[in-house]
């Protein structure tokens, strides 16, 4: 188990690096840099200004090079102005001097880089929309979850029968309704005067400060609904698979009871499969609700990789793209882990 769980840290340390330098390189293509000195500088600026502010901040450097110091394996870029004036990435006025500053100044030394946009520090950006996102997340989890077992189970108890066909036909219609088609049906029917039903707010706002009924049920419907369809699928098919188990026919021609079978023989073995589908709705919830913070302006990691995006913001977009490695990857490991001792076939062999 130990030497099982070794490998899969070290192919997952490898996945993070290549997938980092990947996302490094499309952020760092030219006509992003360039964007990013007009940015910074004036739209006007000429391709001669252009290419002088990119090569004082180092960003001409060769890619190896640059990704070596975004990720602090390599010395950090300082360069000298013409007032003779030092700047570099850990070099803080009033904090450190050039002669104090660290040399090392990367993402494994805990420096996450500038956000343009919001100007402030990416990590300290990234860390307050992560947690926006965390709890909307955990309470979709927490409603999608219980929700698409219990249909996968009570449609997969019965292959064919009415309530199988019913639930399946639901199943496969949430699934196939994507977030910002039943977010936005949902704020035409509960959020507005459209119905006469404004029970909800059509915004989420208010929830990024405290949660409320009003505020947090709309978003968290629109993310639980597209899930629920997908894992109570996957149940459903596993449930039914069991259902015909030569061991399950046994019990019943011992007399086992209907309920005993389900809960003490068949439930176990069907929920092997749905629990890796389950453990990658983590990713799904937090890189996938662009849509629904966007649709219902919460604010959370979701939301800032949109404006990360529109406005080239190439330090946040590379710590946001970090997290999300970090969480698919993470997820994937446990779920591995937890498939091991699920199953004891793999365990045993």
């Amino acid at each position: 188990m130990g030497m099982f769980i070794l490998r899969r840290v070290g192919v997952m340390l490898l996945t993070a690096l290549c997938l980092t330098f990947i996302v490094f390189f499309m952020t760092n293509l030219y006509p992003n840099l360039e964007k990013l000195a007009k940015t910074q500088g004036n739209f006007r600026m000429s391709d001669e200004a252009v290419a002088s502010y990119l090569t004082r901040e180092g960003y001409l450097a060769p890619l190896p090079v640059k990704y070596g110091r975004w990720l602090g394996v390599l010395p950090n870029h300082v360069t000298t102005n013409e007032a003779g004036v030092t700047t570099g990435k850990c070099i803080r006025e009033g904090v450190n001097t050039p002669e104090t500053a660290p040399r090392y100044c990367g993402v494994l030394q805990g420096e996450w880089g500038y956000s343009s946009t919001f100007k402030d520090d990416a990590g300290t950006i990234i860390s307050k929309r992560l947690a926006l996102t965390g709890w909307l997340a955990l309470l979709a989890f927490a409603v999608m979850i219980p929700a698409a077992l219990i249909i996968g189970v009570l449609a997969g108890m019965r292959e064919g029968s009415r309530m199988d066909r019913t639930l399946s036909t639901f199943s496969i219609a949430s699934s196939a309704t994507p977030e910002y088609v039943s977010g936005v049906i949902f704020i035409a029917v509960f959020a507005s005067s459209a119905f006469g039903l404004k029970w909800f707010k059509g915004s989420a706002t208010s929830a990024m400060e405290d949660f409320t009924w009003a505020n947090i049920t709309l978003p968290v419907a629109t993310i639980a609904l597209y899930g629920v369809g997908y894992v109570a699928r996957m149940t459903r098919a596993s449930m039914a698979e069991v259902m015909t188990a030569q061991y399950i026919r046994t019990a019943r021609l011992k007399g086992v009871s209907f309920p005993n079978i389900v809960m003490k023989h068949a439930l176990r073995n069907a929920l092997i499969a749905p629990f890796t589908v389950i453990m990658l709705q983590f990713p799904y919830l937090l890189t996938g609700v662009v849509i629904t913070e966007t649709l219902f302006n919460y604010k959370g990691f979701g939301w800032m990789l949109v404006q990360a995006a529109s406005n080239n913001d190439i330090d946040l977009l590379l710590g946001g793209s970090v997290v999300a490695v970090i969480v698919v990857l993470v997820t994937q490991l446990i779920s591995d882990i937890g498939y091991v001792f699920l199953n004891p076939r793999i365990r045993i062999s």
